[in-house]
C-alpha cells in the first residue's frame, strides 16, 4: 500500500468536498445554515443521513464484532425500525407543529428556560464528546496505518483534517451537508461494497458462493433467545435499539435537523422511513464484510483478533499486506468519508444549538447574527480539536473509552424531559431540574457496575438508557407540581 497515493487521493477527496461546500453555499444565509431553507429534497437527506450516522467507528468496530457478537447487532438495528416509527408519528409532527429550528426548544415551551438550557447543554456536552471521540479514533487509526509512514505528526493529522471540515461547512451548514453527506455515503458504501467483491474474489467465491457462505457460518447466528440475563437477549437488544433511537435521533439536534430542512412534514417522514430500511440493509452489510474476513483470516492462518481487540479485524487485514493494496485504499477512502459525514453534521448542529439555544442570538439581526455564528462555528471546531488532543494526551485507551461511554449516559435524561413532557400535564420547579439530570445518570452507571452483585447475575446491555430515562422521569415527578 503506498501512503503517498492514498494521501493524494485523500487531499483529492477533500477537494471535492470543499468545492461541492461552495457551489451548495452560493447566497446561503443564516436561515440556510440552520435549516438549509426547509427546501431539501427528502430523498437526499435520506441517503445522506446514513453517512452521518454510521461514523468511523462503526466503520471499523461493527465488521469485528461479528468475532464476539456473531449477527446480534441486527437484533438492536430491527428495534430502531420501532423507534423511528415513534419519532415519525410522534416528535416529527411536534417540531413541524412549533416550526423548531432547535429541537430543544419544546422543552422551553413545556417546562420554561431552565429545562431549555438543560437540555441543549446535555446536547452540547454529549456530541462534543461523542464527536471528538470518534474522529479521534479514525484519525489514530489512519495515523498508524499512512501518515505516520509519511513522518506526518498526529498533531497535523488532526488539525487539517477538522481545518477540511470547517472549510466544508462554516458558509453553508446544513444547506451544503445535505449534499456532501450524500457524497460521503455513495464512497463509504463503495467502499464496503468493494471490499466485500476483493474478499470474496480472493476466497474464490461468486454472487451465490458470498450469499451461502455468509448465511452458513455460525457467525451470522441473528437472533439470542437463550438466556434473558446476558447482554445479546432478543428483547433487551430490540428495546435498547427503539429507545436509542428515539433519543440519539429523534431528541438528538444532529440528526433532526436535517429532518426539519425537509420542505414539510411528509417529507420528513418519507425520509425517515426510507432512511430507517436503508439502514438495515447497511448494517447487514457490514457484519457480513465481519464473517468474510473472520473467514478470510483463519483460512490464511492470519491470527484473528481477541474478545478485547475486534476493531483491529478489518483496519490489520485491509492495511497489513495480507490482501490486495487497493483493498487499503479503499479502506482509507471508506473511513475518511465515514469520519467526515458524522462529523460534519455535528459541527453543525453544535454551532446551531449553542448559537441559539446558549446564546439566544435566534432575534439578531441576519448580519450580527451571521458574524456570530461563524465565530461560533470556529470556537466549536478548536474545542472539538482541543479535546482530541487531550485524548491523545491521556494515551489510555480504557480511561477515553469510559468517558464516550459516561457521554452516553448523558442522553438519558433527555429522554426522562421528553417524556415527561410528552405524557403528563405537570409543571417543573426549574431549578432543581439540573440536580434531576445530573443524578440520574450517576445512579445508572452505578447500577450498571454493581448489577451482577444486585440482581443475581444480570448484565445491563444498552438497555440502561431506558433504566436512565426512568430515574430521570421519577426525579421529574418529584419536583413536579400542577398549574392551578
Amino acid at each position: 500500500m503506498n501512503p503517498f497515493a492514498i494521501l493524494a487521493a485523500i487531499i483529492g477527496y477533500y477537494i471535492v468536498l470543499i468545492l461541492i461546500s461552495f457551489i451548495t453555499s452560493r447566497k446561503a444565509n443564516n436561515e440556510s445554515f440552520f435549516i438549509g431553507n426547509r427546501q431539501s429534497p427528502w430523498f437526499v437527506v435520506s441517503f445522506g443521513m446514513i453517512g452521518a450516522s454510521i461514523s468511523g467507528v462503526t466503520f471499523i468496530s461493527v465488521p469485528g464484532w461479528v468475532i464476539t457478537d456473531k449477527f446480534y447487532y441486527m437484533q438492536m438495528v430491527f428495534g430502531f425500525i420501532l423507534g423511528y416509527v415513534a419519532i415519525v408519528h410522534v416528535l416529527l409532527p411536534i417540531y413541524y407543529r412549533l416550526r423548531l429550528t432547535s429541537i430543544y426548544t419544546y422543552l422551553e415551551n413545556r417546562f420554561g428556560v431552565t429545562a431549555y438550557r438543560t437540555g441543549a447543554w446535555i446536547f452540547i456536552v454529549s456530541r462534543l464528546i461523542g464527536a471528538s471521540f470518534r474522529l479521534y479514533l479514525v484519525a489514530s487509526v489512519l495515523q498508524i496505518t499512512i501518515f505516520g509512514k509519511l513522518g506526518i505528526p498526529f498533531v497535523v493529522t488532526t488539525g487539517i483534517t477538522l481545518l477540511m471540515i470547517y472549510l466544508s461547512t462554516f458558509r453553508g451548514g446544513i444547506k451544503t451537508i445535505i449534499w456532501t453527506d450524500t457524497f460521503q455515503t455513495f464512497f463509504l458504501l463503495l467502499s464496503v461494497i468493494l471490499s466485500i467483491f476483493f474478499i470474496g474474489h480472493h476466497l474464490n467465491l461468486d454472487f451465490k458462493g458470498l450469499i451461502s457462505t455468509i448465511a452458513q457460518d455460525d457467525r451470522s447466528t441473528m437472533f439470542d433467545f437463550t438466556n434473558w440475563r446476558k447482554g445479546s437477549f432478543f428483547v433487551k437488544q430490540f428495546l435498547s435499539g427503539a429507545f436509542i433511537t428515539i433519543v440519539m435521533t429523534g431528541l438528538d439536534q444532529d440528526l433532526m435537523q436535517k429532518n426539519l430542512s425537509c420542505r414539510n412534514l411528509r417529507d420528513a417522514q418519507k425520509n425517515m422511513y426510507w432512511y430507517s430500511g436503508l439502514l438495515v440493509i447497511v448494517n447487514i452489510l457490514f457484519l457480513s464484510l465481519g464473517v468474510l474476513l473472520a473467514i478470510y483470516s483463519e483460512r490464511n492462518g492470519i491470527p484473528v483478533p481477541d474478545a478485547s481487540h475486534t476493531d483491529d479485524l478489518f483496519p490489520i487485514l485491509a492495511t497489513g499486506g495480507y490482501l490486495p493494496a487497493i483493498l487499503g485504499f479503499i479502506f482509507a477512502i471508506g473511513l475518511t468519508a465515514s469520519a467526515n459525514a458524522s462529523a460534519d453534521s455535528a459541527l453543525t448542529a453544535l454551532t446551531t444549538s449553542f448559537t441559539l439555544d446558549i446564546l439566544n442570538a435566534g432575534s439578531l439581526e441576519e448580519k450580527k447574527l451571521k458574524k456570530l455564528r461563524m465565530r461560533v462555528h470556529i470556537l466549536m471546531s478548536l474545542v472539538i480539536c482541543f479535546i482530541i488532543y487531550a485524548f491523545k494526551f491521556l494515551n489510555n485507551d480504557a480511561v477515553i473509552s469510559s468517558l464516550y461511554k459516561v457521554a452516553g449516559y448523558t442522553y438519558g435524561p433527555l429522554l426522562g424531559l421528553y417524556s415527561f413532557g410528552l405524557f403528563t400535564k405537570l409543571k417543573l420547579k426549574g431549578k432543581y431540574i439540573p440536580i434531576v439530570t445530573i443524578l440520574a445518570p450517576l445512579l445508572s452507571y452505578l447500577l450498571n457496575i454493581y448489577s451482577k452483585q444486585l440482581f443475581n447475575g444480570y448484565v445491563f446491555g444498552f438497555e440502561i438508557l431506558i433504566i436512565n430515562g426512568l430515574l430521570t422521569f421519577i426525579g421529574l415527578w418529584i419536583i413536579s407540581y400542577r398549574k392551578s
